[in-house]
């Protein structure tokens, strides 16, 4: 399988305008990538502490059964975003020395994505959380719909939209 991480391309040739060879490409790939997954692997792993701790504050008891499920399906996606995201370091560990750094860019890919979904569900869900817990039910639906509308445009439609304009571009 040769794919570049962001492209729909069959294979990942030299880049000429980068005077560069397909490993090089294929090594850059794999950096931009591990750059990304730094940013958000702190942010994740930041949010699944701070959720793991909630449990053990006397409040908590004082949570509607639904405020619980709440917290129990939004502490449930971060830990999958924190899987997710930090998967693509375990895979490269297990593909260590087989040269396929193809399979692991094209994958690592896939991970990350996924990642990124379990991680704007978790704030969603955050969202949700606190604001049913200061302002009521209905405010806490309103938050998580305008944190997901947000997440989507932000992560999802403009990415897209960018994505299609420098498609018209080359």
């Amino acid at each position: 399988m040769t794919h570049d991480a962001g492209s729909s391309s069959s294979a990942v040739a030299a880049d000429a305008d980068r005077n560069e060879t397909r490993t090089e490409k294929l090594d850059r790939n794999w950096q931009d990538l591990l750059q990304e997954l730094r940013v958000a692997q702190t942010g994740v792993q930041l949010l699944t502490g701070l959720l793991l701790t909630v449990p053990f504050q006397s409040r908590f008891l004082e949570l509607a059964a639904h405020q619980r499920v709440v917290y129990l399906v939004t502490v449930s996606l971060s830990v999958l975003a924190t899987g997710l995201l930090i998967s693509p370091v375990v895979l490269h560990r297990v593909l260590f020395r087989l040269h396929a750094r193809d399979d692991l860019i094209a994958t690592a890919h896939h991970l990350a994505l996924a990642g990124f979904a379990a991680l704007g569900l978790a704030v969603v869900g955050v969202c949700e959380l606190i604001f049913d817990v200061v302002l009521g039910i209905d405010q806490g639906i309103t938050a998580a719909v305008v944190a997901l509308v947000a997440f989507g445009v932000l992560w999802g439609v403009g990415p897209l939209l960018v994505r299609a304009h420098a498609r018209r571009d080359d």
